[in-house]
């Protein structure tokens, strides 16, 4: 039943797992979480990959993207890679460093998509463990701060919003509109939500003159997409449990919980 993965991007699910600190999503590409954190990012060790411009480590026998192509990494074809994980670091010399125990965690993520031990590392300094199969379809990314996943799924309604509705000009050219990010205090106050898992969904989103309602629905905890697609189209239909309110005039954010 899987999607082509256009059809991925005007639907957002994310669980969020405190303790174990990461979290699962569906409809969150590479390319939009590189955006998010453009200039920011540092060095990327490559688990599972398929990018063909990368760098040979010898000790670790990985190849890593430095920072400076990450742009091009965000531009190839990420989806079909299949698999790609990664995980941030600081810079080479720390790789030379990792232990065997280490080295052996960081294949089992690769391999697993699981950790042996919530992966942050002080030698490599990371702030991410990103794990993908079909990017954008099944997603799990560690978080050392979830201020960063705040900052990703703010950043990313807006843009998906900006990519979806192209407003027509007097002389019918669709223009692109942008919208500015989702005010993180919103997000945070959805976190009881997304801890037990939460479909926002652009698709349904109603389009009024001086406003656009965008319905979230709390779906609970899925691992497999497939499962979670099908539970949307069922709770579709139903009520929603709380919508983000994009007002056109203030140009502000809104929450309204049901």
């Amino acid at each position: 039943m899987k999607k082509h993965h256009q059809d991925i991007r005007d639907l957002v699910y994310v669980h969020l797992n405190q303790s174990d600190q990461y979290v699962m999503s569906y409809g969150i590409e590479f390319s939009e979480f590189a955006a998010a954190f453009s200039g920011s990012l540092n060095h990327l060790l490559l688990l599972k990959h398929r990018f063909d411009d990368a760098d040979f480590n010898m000790h670790t026998l990985l190849e890593y993207c430095p920072e400076d192509r990450i742009d091009k990494l965000a531009a190839e074809d990420v989806y079909g890679y299949g698999n790609f994980c990664w995980i941030d670091f600081t810079e080479e010399e720390v790789l030379n460093e990792l232990s065997g125990q280490e080295l052996a965690e960081l294949l089992y993520l690769g391999h697993q998509k699981q950790h042996l031990r919530v992966p942050f590392y002080n030698k490599l300094g990371n702030r991410f463990v990103y794990l993908a199969h079909d990017d954008g379809w099944y997603n799990k990314i560690y978080y050392r701060s979830f201020k960063d996943f705040f900052h990703l799924l703010s950043e990313s309604i807006a843009g998906k919003l900006s990519e979806l509705k192209l407003e027509k000009s007097i002389l019918g050219i669709r223009k692109k509109r942008t919208y500015p990010q989702v005010n993180k205090e919103i997000l945070l106050s959805l976190t009881p939500f997304i801890k037990e898992g939460i479909c926002i969904s652009l698709r349904d989103a109603e389009h009024q003159r001086t406003r656009i309602d965008i319905p979230i629905w709390v779906m609970g905890d899925f691992a497999n997409m497939d499962d979670m697609y099908e539970e949307y189209q069922q709770i579709s239909n139903k009520p929603y449990h709380a919508k983000l309110i994009f007002d056109k005039r203030t140009k502000e954010w809104k929450l309204n919980v049901i």
